[in-house]
Formats: structure tokens, sequence, C-alpha cells
């Protein structure tokens, strides 16, 4: 039996962490970062409100598919501070994210379905790679390694 009431409201940085799977440490990252936050007892310990398990979730879900922290905290800050965010609230952001989604989603699409042709060609040939070269576009900027080469007067 976990230590941890179903309606406990307030929750030990250990109850967080073993709810939601990630380490002390972490959840306390999180807080100085500005994605969660927590109030202190007249102990002066820590204490996250139990909503603060869905940010946890979102914010390991984010990190996953490779959203930045920037990104996740700017997300999180349109959600209220003073209580569980509704379905609405949860709505109003994944919208706010659908696009960056789908163009990250069409990226990975394509690398998944350019990569073995890249890897399995075998011709690390600049001219024809459809990938890192399409129509041989860096050929007419001129000779030499194009992708490692800084333009200063730019």
């Amino acid at each position: 039996m976990s230590d941890l009431a179903w309606n406990a409201k307030l929750l030990t940085p250990g109850q967080l962490a073993g709810r939601s799977g990630v380490a002390v440490s972490a959840l306390h990252f999180y807080e100085r970062e500005g994605l969660i936050s927590s109030s202190r007892n007249s102990g002066n310990q820590r204490r996250y409100r139990r909503e603060m398990l869905r940010r946890v979730a979102f914010i390991r879900t984010s990190q996953r598919v490779g959203i930045p922290l920037a990104k996740i905290r700017e997300a999180l800050n349109t959600l209220p501070e003073d209580k569980a965010p509704s379905p609405k609230d949860w709505e109003h952001l994944s919208t706010l994210w659908r696009k960056d989604l789908d163009a990250r989603i069409e990226q990975l699409r394509r690398l998944r379905d350019q990569l073995s042709d890249c890897i399995g060609c075998g011709c690390l040939s600049l001219e024809r790679c459809s990938l890192q070269n399409p129509h041989d576009v860096l050929g007419q900027k001129g000779v030499g390694p194009r992708l490692l080469q800084v333009d200063l007067a730019d």
C-alpha cells in the first residue's frame, strides 16, 4: 500500500517523485527552472499541490519528444497557477503547440524515410545526396566544405 492517500491535496517531494517516476532532484530542478512550484509547511519542508503530478507528466512527455525546457515553461505559464488546469486549459495549450508538433512530426517522418537511402547507398556524395544536398545546391555556393564553413561577411 502506498504512503500516498488517494485524496491527499499536498504531497511531499518523495511522494511526488514516487508517483511521477522522477527523482526528487529532478523535482527541485523543475522548481528552480520555474516549471513547477511548491509551498513550505511550518517545519519549512516542501509540499507540492496534487496538480503538480499532471505538470510533471507534461514536462516529462514534452522532453521525450525533444521540446526544450524554455518552450515547456512558456506553455506552462499559460496555465492557471492557483488551481488545477481544466480540460479547456489543456486544450488551449495543445492548440498552441499543434503547428510546432506537426512540423516536428514531418521532420521525423522525412528523416525516417530518407535516412535509409543515405546510409544504404554508401555514395558519400554531396553532389547526389538528396538529404544533405538536394539538387547540388551546395555546389553552386563554391568549393570546400560548405556545411562547415562560416561566411564571416554575414
